[in-house]
This record gives structure tokens, sequence and C-alpha cells, in this order.
């Protein structure tokens, strides 16, 4: 077969006369020129190339006897010849049209390329050198070439080989079918042209009505060639840039080892995606389909390119049931469909390619054949082709069939551009395929509602019908147009569905093909290591931070002020925490503050109504009275520690603690210098009590207070007090409290109250062993033993406490140290006055009978 090829090759190029064997200016063909298809002899000649059988006869080389001809072989695709027909269709048209070439007449040289590379390039150089077998009748090869233009090829690998050969020669080429997108490429392919989009727009497509669909976990499978390859590789770059993940893509093309496709079945039976993009063409497809079938996948939803979607012998395959893709437009050919009706055995014995089809549609003989049992029988001219329903006369879904129409157009629109002006078409000039190229980049041109025009690439605007494989009620599938893809639409806007899709499990709930389910708001994805992008783990946001959206990346911190609800899928403004007048607790303090206050009043009442008894008299009872209104004041001072904090209460609240505090326990500290100073002034020869009277009690009280004043002055002129709103102490709310300012002020006021309380408790510890009528040291004593013991305490439960508990802590320690003093000291007075009159004179206390309760 190469061999055949090469001397083809050689001897009609006429690069090496010396190999044909012949002398300089002669050539002599070695090889046999291929029979065209169909012909049709004319002023100008169009060539056509198709896909009519899909295999080549092999032979093995012996190179010792010339190679037989190149043959085509197998059954044959009857919408392949519908193809070859359409193109004579059209030129049967032209011939008869007085406004295209007019008194001009169309000729075409059909060839079956039968997707094969060497049949291919032997018709190519015979197209390009003018060779043929019914108009050539001598064995010269100074021929020129016959054809200005080629219709075809049908598959992508065929165009490439034929583009690379005409490029050289000038012969524009413009095919119907090959879609590959290095054909765009004009440094390696100038003369090409096609009326199909090319596959860099249907990749494009597929890609986005992937995206659309929301399926990130698909696999692929293309056909092994220039078609499936290339088509396949911008699918998936497009995809990348979509955020699409594939599973898996093979590659498989028909001639290879039945192995190998097993090997490819096997692949998609495993997957674990249900959604598979299939950029194959037709007989690759089917090749697949069937292997599939024997075992047949779980059902998933197929996705098909424009080669194979719409091709009705496909039907037939279950498996493929609810596809959907994208095609070429269905449109109309008026009268096309009578055409190919117009055959009679007359008509069809004139050519074998017609024969062919013939016979194998009526599978009957048109040729008596004689001396073989397994003969056909003979037709008998019974057979209609009206009654036939094969793809050859079904013309409801002419797609691919307008691409070869309309390509006829358009050579005929640049010839008539070259040989025709406005008055009439000169049939003798001479016409160079170089200046038909020329003419097709300008042509434009609408034929039954279809605009034909080239871009720079040769290239035609892209439009896409999206087909559905749809059951019928009575178990056919059909075709069903349910969108559209302009890529002349602004972005975004390409694609458009215009009716409901039917998917693979017979619902309209678009399925689901994700590898990982998709991530809630709340939580983050999470590549899993080894995996591609699409397969993650849903981790849930970390503490303080949200994430608002599906799949989000990352979860991203609320402000400050904010923190995530229980979703982590919103920031909420944090509570704000402080402890108020409503709660239980602020309530609680609040009552036993007033109660305090209260009771403090009432001892006050019950002292100053018994202000002239012995007992009230013998208790210094101006220093009692001051200390029961500074014990109401300290009671009435924790209040300022309840509700939200403001500056005016944070000021307050510290400088009246310290100071009702100071001059609470400066009267204690009074009464218990008074107590020993009276014991001492009983002494012989003691007048001590001078330097110890009224007026020294009042200025040491006042004395006592006015260093806290100062403090307390300082504090607040310095770094006062002022409202904070702590968040880190807890991170889901704020703390409102107030802040120290200065840390220096607030332990002073303390540890200047600690410090008169401690010289109060060490004099009342010394006075507890006076006489009985001076006993009310050791009252004073157990009042500053427990006043010592709260504020003690109160620094390690004030430090650690959390939140508003620091507050509480503060005003309980105020609480108990004024309910101490107050009960210690004055309760037992108010016992003898209220229940023990008797002992409420003046010769009780100052007999030496005396009691204890003192």
């Amino acid at each position: 077969m190469h061999v055949n090829l090469v001397l083809t090759v050689v001897c009609i190029t006429r690069l090496c006369p010396a190999v044909c064997g012949v002398n300089l200016g002669t050539c002599v063909l070695q090889g046999d020129p291929q029979p065209p298809a169909l012909f049709k002899d004319g002023d100008f000649i169009i060539g056509g190339a198709f896909t009519i059988h899909y295999y080549l006869r092999t032979e093995k080389h012996t190179y010792t006897r010339r190679p037989q001809p190149l043959e085509c072989i197998g059954s044959m695709d009857f919408r392949e010849l519908r193809f070859a027909r359409v193109l004579q269709f059209a030129i049967q048209e032209i011939n008869n049209s007085s406004d295209l070439l007019p008194g001009i007449t169309l000729g075409y040289h059909i060839y079956d390329s039968c997707a094969s590379v060497p049949m291919v390039m032997k018709v190519a150089f015979q197209l390009a050198n003018g060779l043929d077998l019914v108009f050539n009748d001598t064995d010269s090869c100074a021929k020129s070439a016959a054809v200005l233009a080629l219709v075809g090829e049908s598959g992508s690998t065929a165009a490439i080989s034929t583009s690379r050969l005409f490029g050289s020669f000038g012969i524009p080429q413009v095919s119907h079918y090959a879609t590959c997108a290095c054909l765009s490429d004009k440094r390696q392919h100038p003369t090409f042209f096609r009326t199909i989009p090319s596959d860099h727009h249907q990749a494009a497509a597929l890609a986005r009505m992937v995206k659309r669909f929301a399926w990130t976990w698909i696999g692929a499978v293309c056909s092994d060639s220039d078609y499936g390859n290339n088509g396949m590789a911008s699918f998936l770059k497009a995809a990348a840039e979509e955020g699409i993940c594939v599973e898996y893509s093979e590659a498989y093309y028909r001639t290879q080892p039945r192995n190998k496709l097993k090997r490819v079945a096997d692949v998609i039976r495993r997957s674990t995606a249900c959604v598979i993009v299939a950029f194959m063409s037709v007989g690759d497809m089917r090749f697949l389909l069937e292997e599939l079938s024997q075992q047949p996948p779980p059902p998933m939803q197929w996705i098909g390119s424009e080669a194979w979607v719409t091709d009705p012998q496909m039907l037939r395959f279950n498996l493929c049931i609810g596809a959907v893709g994208f095609a070429i437009p269905r449109s109309v050919i008026p009268g096309f469909h009578n055409f190919l009706l117009d055959l009679s055995p007359a008509k069809v014995l004139q050519s074998p390619l017609l024969t062919e089809f013939w016979e194998s549609s009526f599978s009957c003989s048109l040729k008596q054949q004689t001396g073989s049992s397994t003969a056909m029988p003979a037709c008998n001219g019974t057979e209609d082709l009206h009654a036939l329903q094969n793809p050859y006369t079904d013309t409801s879904q002419l797609r691919i069939t307008n691409m070869v129409y309309k390509a006829t157009y358009a050579i005929a629109h640049a010839l008539n551009g070259i040989v025709c002006n406005e008055k009439r078409c000169g049939k003798n000039i001479k016409i160079e395929p170089r200046k038909v190229f020329d003419q097709l980049k300008q042509v434009n041109f609408t034929k039954n509602n279809y605009s034909i025009s080239f871009d720079s690439n040769g290239d035609p605007v892209a439009t896409y019908e999206l087909v559905n494989w749809q059951l019928q009620g009575d178990g056919s599938v059909k075709f069903v147009t349910v969108g559209q893809y302009d890529a002349s639409q602004p972005k975004g806007q390409e694609f458009s569905l215009s009716r409901t899709i039917i998917w693979y499990d017979g619902s309209e709930k678009v399925p689901v093909s994700v590898c990982s389910e998709s991530c809630p708001p709340g939580t983050r994805k999470a590549v899993k290591k080894g995996r591609p992008v699409c397969c993650y783990d849903c981790i849930n946001c970390a503490e303080g931070e949200i994430s608002n959206e599906t799949d989000s990346l990352d979860c991203h911190k609320c402000q400050p002020e904010y923190w995530p609800n229980n979703k982590k899928n919103k920031c909420l403004p944090k509570p704000v925490e402080f402890l108020s007048w409503n709660e239980i607790l602020g309530i609680t303090l609040a009552a036993s503050s007033i109660s305090g206050s209260l009771v403090a009043l009432s001892i006050t009442w019950v002292l100053y109504k018994n202000r002239a008894s012995p007992i009230v008299r013998a208790n210094n009872s101006e220093l009692s009275f001051l200390l029961l209104f500074s014990l109401t004041l300290c009671f009435l001072c924790s209040l300022t520690f309840i509700g939200r904090p403001t500056e005016w209460s944070c000021m307050l609240r510290h400088t009246a603690f310290g100071i009702t505090f100071v001059l609470c326990i400066s009267c204690v500290l009074g009464k218990t210098i008074v107590v020993l100073m009276a014991f001492k002034a009983t002494l012989p020869g003691s007048n001590v009590m001078k330097w110890f009277g009224p007026h020294q009690q009042r200025l040491t009280v006042f004395s006592f207070t006015l260093v806290q004043v100062l403090i307390c002055v300082l504090w607040l002129t310095i770094s006062p007090p002022f409202p904070y709103n702590n968040m880190q102490h807890y991170k889901e709310k704020i703390i409102l409290e107030c802040s120290l300012g200065s840390a220096i002020g607030f332990w002073a006021v303390l540890g200047y109250i600690g410090l008169l309380a401690f010289l109060c408790f060490i004099l009342a510890f010394l006075a507890r062993k006076l006489p009985d009528k001076f006993n009310e040291a050791k009252f004073i004593t157990f009042s500053m033993l427990i006043f010592c013991a709260v504020w003690i305490t109160f620094v390690p439960a004030y430090v650690s406490s959390p939140g508003k508990f620091t507050v509480a802590v503060e005003i309980f320690a105020i609480l108990a140290s004024s309910f101490g003093l107050i009960l210690c000291i004055f309760a037992p007075k108010c016992f003898i006055i209220v229940f023990r009159p008797d002992q409420n004179t003046k010769k009780h206390l100052m007999g030496k009978v005396s009691t204890k309760v003192l």
C-alpha cells in the first residue's frame, strides 16, 4: 500500500522522473489513479472528499510484485453518502440558477477517502494534479490541476493531511466536518476554511455547560485522533479554568487493539463520576458503546460532541438515553429530500457507489451473479426508496448536511466574484486556485436564512444547538433541541436554555456529579492529599471565624466587636455583659445594699430615741452616730457598681467606696482609741482624756478621711477610671467594665483602707481584756477581724473572677464588711435597749456585776 502511494506521489509531482524510468519531460504512472465515487464534467470542477467507508483493504507487501490499488471496504455510512449527495444537489441548484454563475456549468469529482491517510493523500494528489480516470485516458501526468477548490474532508486528521498539501499549491479547502482547533492556524493551514465551528468554541461551550449544572467531578473519553485529542485538550483546559476536575481522561481509536478498548471500558465502569464527556467520532463511539453494552456500567449522564450526539445510528444504544451535547443547528434544504429519492435502478447502475447503496439498502443484487451459492437475490424492480428508513433518507436532522451545502455555495460565490461581472460570466477564463482562495476570504452571503462568512482564521461564527436525547411515550428516542450557544454574544450570555432537559434517569432534576459534597457555610474546603482539588474535606471554621458561602476556600475572622453564630456563617455583635439591674444577681445585691442601709438607719433611729440612756452615752454617741452614717453610705455606695458603666459612675464608685470606708474605719478607730484612753484615764494621776476629747476625736476622723480624699483626687486627676470594653477575657462576649485607669491609685485606696483597718484591729485587740464596762473593744476586735478577713479574701477573688462577677465580688466585700461592722458593734447595744432594758442602767454599767453581752 505504501509503495503504491510513494510511486504515485513521486510520479505525479514529477519530482524525480528517473524513478519512473522515463526520459525528462515524460512521466508514466507506476500506480493506478483512484476513480471518483461520483463525478460530473463542467466548466469548473469542485472536488469533494467524504468518509463513506471506514476501512482500507490491507495486504502484505512482498516487494516482488506491484501492490494492489487502494480500496475502501466495510459497511457504508449512509449519512456520509447523504453528505456527498447534497454536494451534487447544491451544484445542480447552482447550474440551474440565473443569479449565481449564470451560463456556467459546475462539475464535481467526489471521492471516498475512507478515513485513511494513505487514501486521503492519494486523492489529494490526484485532485491537485488533474489526474482523473475518466477525463485523462493517456498515460501522461502532465495535466494541470482540475479542481479549483475542495469540499471536505469529514474528519480532522484527513483534513489536516489534505490541507498541508493543498496549502503548498494555494488550493482552497472548505471542510464541513473538520473541527480541530489546530486547523485555525494559518501558518500551517493557510488555505483552509470551514463552515462548521472550531472545537475551540465547542470545548468552551461544553465546559461552561458542565459548570452551569455544577458538575465538578467528571470522566472524559476521546478519539485517539487529531479531532479527539485536540478537542479534549481544549476542553480540559477550559474545564480547569472553570474549576472542574476530571477523574480520568482516556483515548481510543477504532483500529487499536481490543484490549485497549476493554481497558477504557473498565475505567468507565469503575468510575465514581456519573457524568462523562465523550469527544469522539461516530465510529469510535460506536465501538465503545458496543463494548460497554456487554457489561453495562451504572447509569450515567453522557455529554457528547457534535460528531456523534446527533447521529441517528447511535440511538440504538440505550446507555445514552438522556445524553446532552452541542450540535450544529438543524436546517431545512428545500427540495433535497426529493432529490435523494430521485434514484432508479438505471441511474444507480451508473455509479458503483450508488449501486452498493441500493444493494445494501434492499439486500438484493442489481447485477446477476452466477456460480455463487451466497449471491443475493436479484432486485425485482419493486424496491421503493420512499419506504426506506435509514440515515440516507432521513432529512429531519439536516445539520452537517447543511454545512456541505453552505461550503459548496461559498465556493460558487467565490467563483462568481472572479468570472462574473454585472453583464455576464466568462466560462473560458483561466482561473488559478489561489484567486478562488483570495475571493473566499471575502465571501459574505445568506442562503436559506443562514449567513455564510469566514473570519481571518477561515472559521464561521460559532453557533450550536443543545440537543437532548429524550425517550418518547412509544419507546423511541428523539433528538430534542433544548438550548442554544452563540459565541458572538457577550461573555456570560452565550448559553441559554429554551426547554426542560430530561436526564439519564428520566427526571428533570439535574444529576449530581461531585467528588465531595459541597461544604456548607460555616466550613471551608481542605484538599485531600494526593487528590484533585475537587476532592476535599469540609473543615469547621476555627473559633472566631466564619464562612458565609458554599464551598468557601477560607474562613474569615469577625471584627473584634463581632462573634460567629452557632452555624459560623454570620458575624453577630458580641453580647455586652455587665452587672445590670434586671438580672437576679444585680437585684439580690441591690436589695442587700438597701437592706443594709435600712438596718443602719433603723439602728440610728433606735439609738437616737434612746440617746439619753446610759448605754448610748457610755459608748461615745457622737462617733456612733457618725459611724452609722458612714455605714449607711457604705451600703449605698455599692449601688454605684450596678448598671451600665459610664464615665461618671466609674469615677464615683471607687472614690465613694474609698472615702466612705475610710470614714467608717476612722470612726471605729476613734472609738477604739477612746476606749483605750478612757482606761488610761481611770489610773491614778492620769489626765490623758483631756488630749483626746470630742474635738480631738473629730479632728482624727477628719484627718484620716482627708488623706483618702487626697489620694482619690490625685487618682481622678492623673488617670481616672473610665468605661472599657474588655474583649480579651472572653472571646465570645464583651465585658463592659470600669477600667481602673491607674492601678496604683486603686490599690493605694485599698491599701490605705487596709492600713487603717489593721491599726484598728491591733488597738482593739490590745483593749479586749479591759474591764467589762469597757468591753466594746471586744466587739470592735471581732468586727475588725471579719473586716480584714473579707478584704484579704477579696484580693484573690477580685483578680480571678471573670466579667461581671468581678463587680459582684467587690459589692459582696463591701456589703459583707459593712454588715460585719454594724452587727458586731451595734447589735449588742440594740439588743439590750430593746430586749433587756433592765441592763440599760448606770448602776449596772458601773457595777462590779457586769454582763458579757456588752
